[in-house]
């Protein structure tokens, strides 16, 4: 049952995790981007922009939703695109199986905050990955990686 005292479990996870596992899968996708020639662009969260660093642009609401933007990649084809679209999703997972490692070689102790930064990063994948269309301009990685090889169908981003 939920109680007062798992409201700082509940804020921590909410408000710090969350936007961890967000930023960790954002970089995923511009670290693909820039892999294939393209620049990429972070914006953290949703809202009134607070400040930008670089690339970077953090909002008000930064809790809530993430988003990569990227240019035209040098490497432009079907694999380079769905790769960009897929690189969110192996950010989390490369980052589930190093906590995993470091928990396992007793580098890490096992605690909650990396229950929930694996929990939280296996939502991510597993939900990023379904193929289904949010609305009408937007869709999950999934879809965009299915109709970027089935259809050669690029993904963009008009936030």
């Amino acid at each position: 049952m939920f109680g007062f005292n798992d409201m700082v479990k509940f804020l921590w996870s909410f408000l710090i995790v969350l936007p961890l596992v967000q930023i960790i899968h954002v970089s995923g996708h511009s670290f693909m981007a820039l892999i294939f020639g393209g620049k990429g662009s972070l914006d953290i969260g949703m809202g009134k922009t607070l400040f930008k660093i670089g690339p970077i642009r953090i909002r008000a609401i930064y809790f809530i939703d993430s988003f990569c933007r990227f240019g035209e990649l040098k490497t432009d084809n079907r694999f380079s695109h769905a790769l960009v679209y897929a690189g969110g999703s192996l950010f989390n997972l490369i980052t589930i199986f190093i906590v995993n490692l470091l928990i396992i070689h007793s580098v890490l102790k096992p605690n909650m905050f990396f229950y929930q930064f694996v929990y939280f990063s296996t939502y991510y994948v597993f939900f990023a990955l379904l193929p289904v269309r949010y609305s009408e301009k937007k869709s999950s990685d999934g879809l965009a990686i299915y109709k970027v090889l089935r259809y050669g169908e690029r993904y963009e981003i008009d936030k």
